[in-house]
């Protein structure tokens, strides 16, 4: 239950509302599987249904959705900082590991790796009375040249575009410049450092961004 609470706050981060599809699709189990789950939680006061539209969290549902997302981003900074795992490992070990992490352990895990504020993707990480700390970011996908700024999230959990961004440089907190964009939806070119890299629009969508 705590895992599709979790998963209906990120979706909504996207959308308003969210469909069974889309659900189904990002915790990969059967969709004839999310209505009676649907049902459960609207009976306990964590959803509402949207007619013809799909289902969106209640505050109830949000206050418990965001005690799983603290658990959760904090598992995966504990995962990278004190267990030495990448950050295109840790989403799914998280998942795993998190049925069984209570709100002692996770204030454990932060207290060992210094409070942290923000998950390894950037993601901000609420503080224990659901509060999330302040964040001010665009896509880069709404940017064009002679921008600069800094990574702020990388919003994707799917392993191989981790690596892939990673190897470009592209992780939060560096800096950039936007150098060149082609059109139509084209691959954009930045400077990260001293190197030039070229991203294609499908990994930009990911990459969330602050001004210098």
């Amino acid at each position: 239950m705590r895992v599709y609470l979790a998963e209906i706050y990120r979706l909504q981060e996207d959308s308003p509302t969210v469909s069974t599809t889309s659900l189904a699709e990002r915790l990969d189990v059967s969709p004839p599987a999310i209505p009676r789950m649907l049902r459960r939680l609207q009976s306990a006061g964590y959803v509402k249904h949207v007619p013809y539209q799909g289902v969106e969290l209640t505050q109830l549902g949000r206050e418990e959705a965001l005690r799983e997302v603290r658990r959760h981003r904090i598992l995966e900074v504990f995962l990278v900082n004190v267990m030495g795992f990448s950050w295109d490992e840790v989403h799914e070990h998280a998942g795993g590991l998190g049925a069984g992490l209570n709100d002692r352990l996770a204030d454990r895990m932060a207290e060992m790796t210094g409070f942290p504020q923000r998950c390894p993707h950037g993601e901000p990480i609420p503080d224990r009375e659901g509060q999330l700390p302040e964040v001010d970011d665009v896509c880069i996908v709404n940017l064009g040249v002679g921008h600069q700024g800094h990574v702020s999230r990388v919003r994707t959990h799917e392993p191989e575009k981790l690596q892939y961004i990673a190897s470009l440089g592209l992780i939060p907190g560096v800096q950039f410049e936007i150098l060149g964009r082609a059109p139509f939806n084209g691959p954009m070119r930045l400077r990260v450092g001293r190197e030039e890299v070229v991203i294609g629009y499908e990994l930009m969508k990911s990459l969330w961004v602050t001004s210098v």
